[in-house]
């Protein structure tokens, strides 16, 4: 049987954190946004030197840094049911507020945390389908009412 290009259960394009805290990471991932690990391969010298999580229909690597391989902060889009109950999970969870969750003119309600690890997430639920004219009018009305104020 030929081998999948594209392992089953993965998309094209997966995210791979590589950070400070790896551990501490994933428990934030399970705690505030209901991750379910999948697999961690522990590194001879100690640490997680590679592990993945699903959330919802999508994986996500996380790795600790070491070597070459720096940390480095990710801004991950993730779109669930329900905005505010993710943001105050996430919140408990030991994430920090960027944002609150609010109506965005895209059709999106959006908020904003920070993980413990310094990777930023913006959870979303979308609510409306925009077209890009609509879009496009609704960002001139908002940038309009901006020079006013």
């Amino acid at each position: 049987m030929a081998v999948k290009p594209i392992p089953e259960g993965y998309g094209t394009v997966t995210p791979y954190l590589v950070v400070q805290g790896s551990a501490t990471l994933i428990e934030f991932l399970e705690q505030g946004f209901e991750a379910k690990e999948i697999c961690r391969i522990l590194h001879p010298e100690g640490g997680i030197m590679h592990a993945e999580v699903r959330i919802g229909d999508s994986v996500i690597m996380v790795s600790e840094a070491r070597g070459e391989c720096k940390p480095m902060s990710s801004f991950i889009y993730l779109y669930v049911e329900n905005t505010d109950a993710t943001y105050e999970n996430a919140l408990k969870a030991g994430g920090t507020s960027m944002m609150v969750p609010k109506d965005e003119f895209w059709g999106d309600r959006s908020a904003g945390v920070k993980d413990p690890t310094g990777n930023h997430w913006w959870i979303a639920t979308h609510q409306e389908d925009v077209s890009t004219e609509e879009i496009e009018k609704r960002i001139k009305e908002l940038f309009d009412s901006k020079e006013q104020v």
